[in-house]
């Protein structure tokens, strides 16, 4: 059945049909087309792990971001991501605390002259393996290690329960001849300590 055009749409039909172009239906045009949307520039948030260093002798959390001049790594939200960015945040704590850290911070820790290696084993338990130059670790020493390498680890989650934080007790630190594992409940909860911006390197 033929289209009954009126007013302009007429006008149009018959001018092309004077000029030897056959009138057609109207077509309709479809939606916009979408293409790709652009990548995002914008950068990502550098990740904060918490470096335990003592304060006035007790184990505190000393936030510090990675990703930011003079520290690499980091794996997103939520912790420092796998066994590469964990091997970052054991090499920041063992080069001790900042210039602005140091003004309250301490460290039992030994400098490294090479970097430790660390490992998940099947049953998720850490295993941070020192260089074998490394003496064994005080008490103290040994919580900074265990308690950083715990906090930075990535959450563990389910389907109801809110992400937990690693047990300090499933961190276990190898040196030349000599394995530690410390207490479970050794480690204060990162959240409930301060996290004054100067603390930050």
């Amino acid at each position: 059945m033929a289209t009954l055009l009126s007013g302009p749409m007429a006008a149009v039909a018959l001018a092309l049909g004077g000029c030897g172009v056959p009138p057609s239906d109207v077509i309709e045009a479809g939606e916009p087309a979408h293409g790709p949307a652009a990548p995002s520039t914008a950068p990502s948030s550098p990740t904060t792990v918490s470096l335990y260093f003592l304060r006035d002798g007790a184990l505190t959390a000393y936030p510090r971001r990675l990703g930011e001049a003079g520290n690499t790594g980091g794996g997103g939200d939520g912790g420092a991501g796998g066994a590469d960015d964990l091997e970052t945040v054991v090499r920041l704590l063992f080069a001790g605390p900042t210039t602005t850290e140091a003004t309250t911070a301490t460290t039992q820790l030994p400098r490294l002259t090479h970097a430790s290696r660390i490992s998940t084993g099947e049953d998720g338990v850490l295993s941070v393996q020192l260089p074998d130059t490394t003496a064994p670790l005080s008490r103290k020493a040994v919580l900074q290690l265990a308690c950083t390498v715990a906090q930075a680890s990535p959450r563990k989650t389910d389907a109801t329960a809110a992400p937990t934080v690693a047990a300090s007790g499933s961190v276990h630190i190898l040196g030349n001849g000599w394995t530690v594992t410390p207490s479970q409940d050794a480690c204060p909860l990162a959240h409930a300590l301060p996290r004054n911006p100067s603390h930050m390197g």
